[in-house]
């Protein structure tokens, strides 16, 4: 991507069409192998569900809960992947590949620290984690189990993330893509014959678990060490590269708990709407989720695009890949709202739902499906400021969208509204998080060049 092209060039390229632009290869080249990345692993974790699940209702219900409270208190150190990809792909921009690779050894040591901490502090207090969900005495028994032993693989989940922001901040997502696939594979066969062969019942789905993630974890060690290596670059941790990776984490870790708050709570009221009421919320957001992984591996270009273009000074060039990015998101955000708005009569067929559900579904699919241009833009944009290094941004954006979903949600409890005003409320949260990205990417401040933001 040059760093010399002249405005006018530019505006050229925002003209052409879809297909036709000289970022869309490069922008391709980064999604598509993300979005392989991404979709991995929920594939893979239906298989470990139809394994548990042959073992019966109970232990099914633990893996359930303890994967939940697994994937929150993972998810919350997505820092990791995002932060690092940030700070890697500025470094590279800026043609130093040795600080680039510091900088991803500085995550990954971060990412062990983290790790070994949420190990030591969880795994006494997992009953009393799986216990806040609810469950019967016997599913509660269960998931604490699953939650014990998955948890020594806490570590290794974490260096999975930062190796995989290393990766994508190097512009390589085919890597990680082969490493997820990899080790999904791995953790279905060890499933199998640790759960179905050796009969180790619920323990033997989270040894498979763990050592799956061991396994990808080395190999990110192993990649990112064979990189240091050639550039010269030591291993050994660096206390001011840990306090800044910290530093940049912090601001992240404030938007992703503001976002993961909103999810449960609509979760939450959906809950206790009734049982119908939940069971067409869990399918309406498991579509909602699946279209945002694709969606979201346009994030994930964005994100390491953008960190290159600003490390380099292509201020020109950020513009130019941000637009070209949106209008992708803005497509393909019509194309699976369209989708799902054709299929809306008929998926509740494929899940072989009650009536008094499917007449809750359909409504819920059809704002679903009137999302996706809105989550098409608001996906690219919060990967071009988390590639732009503009987390104190994002913190505060995310937290006053958060609160204004809280205004929308308590108008939906106090009058007893129904699911589909809880799906608005939930629109409402969007559009908030559309109108502050976009307000951002609007202006200039977010357009910080150099090696290092600062």
């Amino acid at each position: 991507m040059p760093s010399s092209a002249a405005p006018s060039e530019t505006g050229r390229r925002r003209r052409l069409p879809i297909g036709r632009n000289p970022h869309d290869a490069e922008i391709l080249r980064l999604a598509v192998p993300a979005f392989g990345a991404l979709v991995a692993e929920p594939l893979f974790l239906l298989a470990d569900s139809a394994i548990v699940g042959r073992l019966g209702t109970t232990p099914l219900g633990g893996l359930g809960v303890a994967s939940q409270a697994l994937t929150t208190l993972v998810g919350i150190a997505i820092f990791l992947a995002y932060g690092t990809t940030a700070a890697v792909a500025r470094q590279l921009g800026a043609g130093n590949q040795a600080a680039a690779i510091r900088q991803g050894i500085d995550g990954l040591w971060l990412a062990a620290i983290i790790g070994l901490l949420v190990l030591a502090v969880c795994w006494p207090l997992a009953p009393l984690i799986v216990r806040a969900f609810g469950g019967t005495p016997a599913v509660t028994g269960q998931a604490t189990i699953y939650l014990r032993i998955s948890l020594l693989g806490a570590p290794s989940m974490l260096l999975v993330l930062a190796g995989t922001g290393v990766l994508r901040g190097l512009q390589d997502t085919r890597t990680p893509l082969t490493v997820a696939v990899a080790a999904n594979v791995v953790n279905v066969i060890l499933n199998a014959v640790l759960v179905l062969g050796l009969r180790w019942g619920i323990a033997g789905s989270a040894w498979g678990t763990a050592l799956a993630q061991t396994g990808a974890a080395v190999c990110y060690l192993i990649i990112v060490a064979r990189g240091a290596r050639r550039a010269g670059v030591t291993i050994t941790p660096d206390a001011g590269g840990l306090r800044a990776a910290a530093g940049a984490g912090a601001s992240l870790v404030v938007r992703t708990l503001a976002l993961q708050a909103v999810l449960v709570v609509v979760t939450a009221i959906a809950a206790r709407q009734g049982n119908a009421a939940i069971a067409a919320h869990q399918i309406a957001f498991r579509i909602w989720i699946l279209l945002a992984f694709a969606l979201d591996a346009i994030a994930i270009a964005a994100q390491a695009i953008t960190g290159k273009c600003l490390g380099a000074g292509d201020v020109p060039g950020a513009r130019a890949a941000t637009n070209r990015m949106i209008g992708w998101g803005v497509v393909y955000g019509v194309v699976f709202g369209g989708l799902l708005a054709l299929a809306a009569p008929v998926l509740p067929g494929l899940f072989a739902v009650a009536p008094d559900v499917r007449r809750l579904l359909v409504p819920v699919l059809l704002v679903a499906a009137l999302e996706q241009p809105i989550a098409g833009v608001v996906f690219v944009l919060d990967g071009v400021l988390i590639g732009a290094g503009d987390q104190d941004y994002l913190a505060l954006a995310g937290l006053a969208a958060a609160a204004l979903f809280a205004v929308a949600a308590a108008v939906v409890v106090t009058q007893h509204a129904g699911l589909l005003a809880l799906w608005l409320a939930f629109t409402i949260w969007m559009l908030a998080r559309f109108g502050t990205l976009a307000l951002r990417a609007s202006g200039s401040r977010w357009l910080v060049t150099g090696a290092v933001r600062t």
